[in-house]
């Protein structure tokens, strides 16, 4: 570029006075140049995205293909979503550091500048709720509530399902007032501990209260989960933006506040805000009641309105309820249900009404579940009924590529949308600035739109197919599970080849051996599944007990450390636990190294997880393992330092990623169905206590080194003899 007289330095040269752009100024690149630039750059953030997510993968893979013995079922498809998370992430984390962070940023800092705190306040409020609604973990919530049953948690079903809007919303809230109480203590200096005694003290006793309801016991591991999610790669960093720029005009240097904190109190509000709309909600939920009892003509109003009406109760009870609750539904008779099935399927009006567009869907759970007169209804004969099985099995779970995208698109740019619209109106209207490199701003936001799209998409397709499928399989290791994916018929069936067995109380079991391949597997009998008119069983194979020894012992204790070493693994895998690492090493002067924080907060995630899950496993009630650890933080709150309070507290938001909260979502989720639990919420929770838990007790430590080492030091003189 040519330098003139009159040119200032360090403006652009478009921006001095008197200076007009020349086309000849600009620099030219081609294509081929460009592309040579624009790959490398590429390949290196795809590869950061692939680095903290294959680990975790393979050892999914491997441990339900070779510990379990179980192949992945749609593992095509599962790959294919992966890399949408893959693509996806890569390109929202690349628009937030383009657009949203230099906007978040330029208003942290103007903002507490040109305004004043009720200002701040008010715009921190917006903020924080709708960055939860961009949050893509936020998405998992809304999609988490399949696997509840309505009459045996009818309050958490309703939150998730007819009311999972108010639920986001109720999330959102709380991140909000949050981030307006974060902007109070840095404008007025105060320490984050007086906050932390009320909150967690207030939710501990709520929960103690919680836990002797039954319907508000169930809603506990979902309220404190929700604390979790919040806590991702959108909050983050805008809130820790604004917050750091409060904090600088306002906050003294020796206050400890110098943006820590914030996190803190995003993953303890919306836990409270959870608390309250279920309280709210609570009338309108009944007692939980057997599966029978909750479809009888008696509640039949109840279960519609908890279910969202006639037709949606009626697709309810098709596809998702038992044997018990179809009959109960259909008043005691089988016949009216098969005759009311029948004429659905004939009349395409009333079929799309109550089950939409998703026939394929109604005909894979009708060949997986239905009972022998609807299958042949729906499929003619059972050679019909075997090709669609077949079909089925090697598509993996059919989805609709059309539904998903445009679903996805219009939930990405809502949230985007909601989002900067607010940081735009504050940017011109209220600090009437100018928009700073628009192009890259535009181009930033439009990132983070694909990249959200893409990412939901990969959710639902890759990691939560992925997560329910080695969390369904895992307790095959201490119990027998189903595999309704590898649905079989056997032609020209023989009863007499059925044996029988007696257990030590009596009781008397049926079974007979299927070869496969050079083994003999041994199948229970099921006399309903057998049809004498055409001489074919239908079975469904088992898998399991892996592990039988002491119990079944054996085979829970290798799903606790498979738990562990999940959790540890992936925390170590998290970009944001290495810049806390640094962050806490320079505050500690190298006593508190990196490592050993990353260590400390894996080991704690990993121990977290691992409670989670026997949380599952033993039903366990979430107040036994979430209350005692949080009063044992209160005391070490108390004894430690402003410093490590803030670090400590904030480290569990760093141990809840995008990739790791649907996995372990999904992961919980899927074993409660199989061994039988109400609910499987609470992991994330779990793993959020303990490493606090970790870095505090490791934070004691460092203090009290860095303490000895101060203390030695001025007892030895510049000479190095002691001056006692």
């Amino acid at each position: 570029m040519r330098q003139h007289d009159n040119a200032r330095p360090g403006l652009p040269l478009t921006e001095r006075k008197g200076v007009v752009s020349n086309k000849s100024d600009r620099i030219h690149v081609s294509i081929r140049e460009a592309l040579g630039l624009l790959i490398p750059y590429i390949k290196s953030r795809v590869l950061t995205q692939v680095r903290s997510i294959w680990l975790i993968i393979l050892y999914l893979i491997f441990f339900q293909k070779v510990v379990l013995g179980i192949p992945i079922s749609g593992a095509i498809v599962i790959a294919c979503g992966i890399v949408l998370v893959v693509i996806g992430l890569t390109l929202f984390m690349e628009g937030l550091m383009l657009g949203l962070m230099p906007l978040g940023e330029l208003v942290g800092v103007k903002l507490p500048q040109r305004s004043g705190l009720v200002t701040i306040l008010g715009f921190a409020l917006v903020l924080g709720f709708l960055a939860t609604l961009a949050e893509p973990s936020i998405q998992v919530l809304q999609t988490a509530g399949k696997s509840v049953k309505p009459w045996e948690a009818p309050l958490l079903f309703l939150l998730l399902n007819l009311y999972a809007p108010y639920l986001v919303y109720a999330v959102g809230a709380g991140v909000g007032v949050a981030v307006a109480l974060g902007m109070v203590r840095f404008y007025y200096s105060f320490s984050l501990k007086p906050f932390i005694y009320v909150l967690v003290g207030g939710l501990c006793a709520f929960t103690v209260y919680a836990s002797c309801d039954s319907n508000l016991k169930h809603i506990l591991g979902l309220a404190w989960d929700c604390g979790a999610v919040t806590t991702g790669p959108v909050t983050v960093p805008l809130v820790l933006a604004l917050g750091i720029g409060v904090s600088r005009m306002f906050a003294s240097s020796e206050s400890g506040a110098t943006g820590f904190g914030v996190v803190t109190l995003a993953s303890l509000l919306p836990v409270l805000a959870v608390f309250i709309l279920s309280m709210f909600l609570l009338e309108m939920a009944p007692k939980p009641m057997s599966e029978a009892d909750f479809f009888k003509p008696e509640n039949r109003a109840v279960a519609e309105r908890l279910l969202g009406g006639k037709d949606r109760a009626v697709q309810y009870v098709v596809i998702h309820a038992g044997p018990e609750g179809r009959l109960a539904y259909f008043d005691g008779s089988y016949d009216t249900m098969i005759r009311y099935v029948e004429e659905v399927w004939k009349d395409e009006t009333r079929r799309k009404t109550i089950f939409g567009d998703d026939i394929e869907g109604l005909k894979r759970w009708i060949a997986l579940h239905g009972t022998l007169n609807q299958q042949l209804f729906i499929f003619g004969n059972h050679e019909n009924l075997q090709t669609f099985l077949l079909k089925s099995r090697n598509s993996a779970e059919e989805f609709q590529a059309g539904h998903l995208l445009a679903h996805n698109a219009i939930a990405a740019i809502k949230a985007i949308a909601l989002l900067t619209i607010p940081l735009f109106v504050v940017l011109f209207f209220i600090l009437r600035e100018k928009l700073p490199q628009p192009d890259e701003i535009f181009l930033g936001l439009f990132l983070c739109i694909a990249g959200l799209g893409l990412f939901g998409i990969g959710i639902e397709v890759g990691l939560n197919r992925l997560g329910t499928q080695i969390g369904s399989k895992l307790p095959s290791s201490f119990k027998s599970i189903q595999l309704p994916e590898q649905q079989e018929s056997i032609p020209d069936f023989d009863p007499a080849m059925v044996q029988t067995s007696i257990s030590s109380d009596g009781k008397k079991h049926s079974f007979f051996y299927v070869k496969k391949g050079d083994h003999y597997i041994e199948t229970p009998y099921d006399p309903k599944r057998y049809d004498p008119k055409t001489g074919r069983y239908h079975y469904i194979p088992h898998k399991g007990p892996l592990f039988s020894y002491h119990g079944g012992f054996t085979g829970i204790g290798l799903v606790l450390f498979f738990a562990f070493v999940m959790g540890y693994g992936a925390t170590l895998a998290e970009p944001a636990l290495n810049a806390l690492g640094l962050t806490v090493e320079s505050l500690t002067a190298g006593v508190f190294k990196k490592s050993l924080l990353m260590q400390a907060v894996a080991v704690g995630v990993g121990a977290g997880i691992s409670l989670g899950v026997a949380k599952i496993i033993w039903d366990i009630p979430l107040a036994w393992l979430l209350v005692p650890p949080y009063l044992l933080l209160l005391l070490l709150t108390h004894w430690s330092t402003e410093e490590f309070v803030n670090i400590g507290w904030d480290s569990a938001g760093v141990t809840t990623g995008p990739i790791t909260v649907p996995l372990v979502l999904a992961m919980g989720l899927g074993i409660s169905t199989q061994v039988g639990v109400v609910e499987g919420f609470g992991i994330l929770a779990a793993a959020s206590v303990c490493p606090i838990l970790s870095v505090l007790i490791f934070g004691l430590y460092a203090s009290k080194k860095r303490e000895s080492a101060f203390k030695e030091s001025m007892a030895v003189g510049p000479t190095g003899e002691s001056q006692r």
